[in-house]
């Protein structure tokens, strides 16, 4: 029997920490973000790597479920607990203080990890409907494509988010 790749164990473990979890609307599972995530990762950035897509995946599952770092590292490695752990904010923090170190951290980060966050702003730009909502996507996608600059892996994507960014600004 072949071993299930390690992708699938990922959204099989997201699928189970977020399983109690909805979006801000009260009503999508939650699950649905980290799984269009990985689908943005795979067919509009073009990336199938298996470490990437565990780690689209799991983003969101250090800061807002009760795994930790070990959980996931026990699960699908420390390389991918390693690249999640840079997609978390430390929520001990003040505001401006977790904001300034996330993006610090995220600044010196694998181009996976930043990879990820382009697909995690790309769809929060698709999902926000209210104006505060929209407004803080925006500003989110504006400090992700920043993050990304210098990186020619992520030149691609990067230009994707600047475009759907463009058209979100524009409406």
């Amino acid at each position: 029997m072949t071993p299930e790749p390690r992708w699938q164990q990922a959204a099989s473990l997201a699928a189970r920490a977020h399983a109690t979890q909805t979006r801000k609307d009260g009503c999508t599972p939650y699950i649905a973000h980290p799984m269009r995530v990985a689908l943005t990762v795979a067919t509009r950035f073009g990336c199938a790597d298996d470490h990437v897509l565990c780690v689209a995946l799991l983003h969101d599952v250090i800061e807002d479920t009760t795994l930790d770092y070990d959980d996931v590292a026990g699960a699908v490695g420390a390389a991918i607990a390693d690249d999640v752990a840079s997609l978390t904010k430390d929520m001990r923090l003040p505001e401006a203080e977790r904001e300034a170190a996330y993006d610090a951290g995220l600044a010196s980060a694998s181009w996976a990890a930043r990879l990820v966050k382009l697909a995690d702003v790309y769809d929060n730009l698709h999902d926000a409907w209210s104006s505060e909502s929209r407004q803080r996507a925006i500003n989110k996608a504006r400090r992700a494509i920043g993050l990304a600059a210098g990186e020619p892996r992520l030149d691609a994507a990067r230009a994707l988010v600047e475009a759907l960014l463009d058209r979100t600004v524009g409406t």
